[in-house]
């Protein structure tokens, strides 16, 4: 089955620059409906106001980190099955094996490419 490009995708950083790359890759990919959040709190009022598909996530922030968003996440039933894709710099000592056990789907070092996220996209999503 293929992936549902019209599926809602919250993208969580707090640099802007990264936000609108992450976005305008998605929309390379073919994806139109793209939501943002500048943290971790900030997101998961967005995921309780609205129905998020997907999220992409930035592990460093702050006052909410991205470890800590997937987490509350996991923890709460209406958005724990979500798929999650957790963004790290690669420059920080962010543990792959964290992210996985919290419930992460994918982690992808910024910066990525689109074949490198389509890649992340379709370990979480399936194929498209």
């Amino acid at each position: 089955m293929a992936v549902n490009l019209a599926l809602k995708i919250l993208v969580v950083d707090d640099y802007t620059t990264i936000r609108r790359i992450t976005r305008n890759t998605l929309t390379q990919l073919g994806f139109s409906d793209i939501v943002e959040a500048t943290d971790g709190s900030s997101a998961l009022g967005t995921l309780r106001e609205q129905r998020i598909g997907l999220v992409l996530s930035d592990w460093v922030m702050e006052p909410m980190t991205g470890l800590a968003l997937l987490r509350a996440m996991r923890a709460d039933a209406k958005l724990a099955g979500i798929p999650f894709v957790m963004l790290t710099s690669g420059s920080h000592q962010e543990d792959p094996a964290v992210a996985k056990e919290a419930g992460a789907g994918a982690l992808l070092v910024k910066p990525f490419t689109t074949v490198s996220l389509k890649q992340a996209l379709t370990s979480v999503l399936g194929p498209f």
